[in-house]
């Protein structure tokens, strides 16, 4: 995680930004549990520590109406649309641009790694340039048309029909701009 980009407690102990306090402190003792450094199984330091200051702001009303409008902030920065790299004739040529690139980085990674093929979301964020927002209608198309699965960690793999599409469909798409994002991760 970049150190510019502001952590999402809200994301980080899985409740929604409107959760009532006494959620907030149920979810927090569940994941506690599972993450504290002295559970044999599941422990994770980091991960604890993450999740401690996530609810010492989050429990404390003045900490998190602080954090909610630094929040708010930062999720209506995430919806402006990513305008800088390619210049499409409109929104259905953009779209067709990110699914290839997204479609391009789970192949990558299939070839790279064949035995853990599976990318997160958040990966997809970065190597994308585009927040997880505007990749939702994306991946619910190339799920939907069976071009990536999820895996049982939820993370995102390219099938067979979705390695046959780009082949398919990469030559067009050379011609055309592409995200910045993706081409300042190939390079």
């Amino acid at each position: 995680m970049a150190d510019d980009k502001p952590i999402d407690y809200y994301d980080l102990l899985q409740v929604s930004s409107t959760a009532e306090p006494e959620t907030i402190h149920r979810v927090y003792r569940l994941l506690a549990q599972r993450y504290h450094p002295d559970n044999q199984e599941t422990g994770n330091e980091g991960r604890f520590r993450a999740l401690h200051d996530a609810y010492t702001v989050l429990s404390d009303p003045e900490k998190r109406a602080r954090y909610d409008i630094s929040y708010e902030r930062a999720r209506q920065e995430r919806w402006r649309l990513v305008e800088t790299g390619a210049k499409a004739e409109n929104d259905f040529e953009a779209e067709q641009l990110v699914r290839l690139t997204v479609l391009e980085v789970l192949y990558t990674r299939r070839r790279v790694d064949p035995a853990d093929p599976g990318t997160y979301t958040t990966d997809l964020e970065s190597m994308t340039g585009r927040p997880r927002e505007h990749l939702e209608f994306t991946l619910w198309y190339l799920l939907q048309r069976k071009l990536v699965l999820r895996d049982d960690s939820s993370r995102f793999v390219i099938t067979a029909d979705g390695a046959d599409y780009l082949e398919q469909n990469y030559r067009a798409s050379l011609l055309r701009p592409r995200l910045p994002a993706a081409r300042e991760e190939t390079t």
